[in-house]
């Protein structure tokens, strides 16, 4: 097996035709081709022999068939996920007939499973915390149509997710990705020189503490303090450098001046945002998705209300982010 689509090269280089404008309110104005390799240069990718990978866009987004989502995949099966993933940075899972212990064992596979930051303090004692029901309807919308990575203000932001349709509404509920690293490549070479080694802070009072009661903002802000990131993060296994940064839970980059930071940002935010770089996922019963939190923001559309939308969440532990200078 391999491939379904096999007519771009997986580290092409960014055409020289992408013609940036000379705005001066606009430095990032664009037009003409705007493409990136899926991997970096001098990255080994073998064929896929026991799965299919048939893309779902052009850097990022693949769906995936061949392989059942449970705790019996083998070390050969598990060795081309691992490329796909770094090569894809979402795959897509259909017909996965799965209970939660095999949603579970599945995740397992790739590393410990993460209780929640929060949980840890509001809900102790709780066992069964590594799944995460979202459940969104009519006493519940769903809030979380803002672009970002999981719990950026973790010292160590989740690996990855794997999200599993539980009950889905008649239309929308669509799940939308984009590729940190081709946002990254594509940004004019005067821009990567500002950003590359910059320190960025990160913070869930930013976004979840501002409809928290101040008793339970209280209660977690000791053991929860602001976080510092590389602003462009380096993925050890291709060496891919991928922006850092969401307009959720970043408050701003060290070092430079506030003017200077939220010019950056802003940016940065609008940049990585641009259709170009994205993948949406129209959700059936039975599908299951898995993205790399390091190198896609991910974005649910919030476009089914008062419909019901169920989707069980396992997120996988990750790392310290390491940066362009280690």
């Amino acid at each position: 097996m391999t491939t379904a689509t096999e007519n771009a090269s997986a580290a092409s280089p960014v055409p020289t035709t992408t013609i940036y404008g000379e705005s001066p309110t606009d430095p990032l104005l664009m037009y003409g081709p705007i493409t990136a390799a899926r991997l970096p240069e001098g990255f080994e990718r073998r064929p896929y022999q026991r799965i299919t990978v048939t893309p779902a866009g052009t850097t990022i987004g693949a769906e995936i068939a061949g392989v059942r989502l449970d705790g019996d995949v083998d070390d050969d099966t598990m060795t081309e996920l691992r490329q796909a993933l770094l090569e894809w940075k979402v795959l897509f899972f259909r017909d996965q007939d799965i209970s939660r212990a095999d949603h579970r064992a599945f995740a397992s596979l790739w590393g410990g499973l993460e209780q929640h930051p929060f949980f840890k303090y509001t809900q102790p004692g709780q066992t069964d915390v590594d799944v995460a029901t979202l459940a969104k309807g009519m006493d519940s919308a769903g809030v979380e149509n803002s672009w970002h990575n999981d719990v950026t203000w973790s010292a160590t932001p989740s690996f990855g997710a794997v999200l599993r349709a539980v009950e889905l509404p008649e239309s929308g509920g669509d799940t939308l990705w984009a590729d940190t690293a081709a946002a990254y490549d594509t940004l004019p070479q005067e821009i990567r020189d500002r950003i590359d080694g910059l320190v960025a802070e990160h913070d869930w009072l930013h976004a979840f503490g501002k409809s928290m009661p101040q008793q339970s903002v209280d209660m977690l802000r000791p053991h929860l303090p602001a976080v510092q990131h590389p602003l462009v993060r380096v993925i050890p296994e291709t060496g891919r450098k991928v922006l850092f940064a969401c307009q959720v839970f970043t408050t701003r980059i060290l070092g430079i001046s506030e003017e200077e930071s939220t010019e950056l940002l802003s940016i940065l935010y609008r940049h990585i945002q641009r259709p170009e770089f994205q993948v949406r996922l129209r959700w059936r019963p039975d599908t299951v998705a898995f993205w790399d939190n390091r190198a896609c923001q991910h974005y649910a559309a919030s476009d089914y209300f008062p419909q019901k939308r169920v989707m069980d969440r396992i997120s996988i532990v990750g790392d310290v982010p390491v940066g362009v200078h280690g």
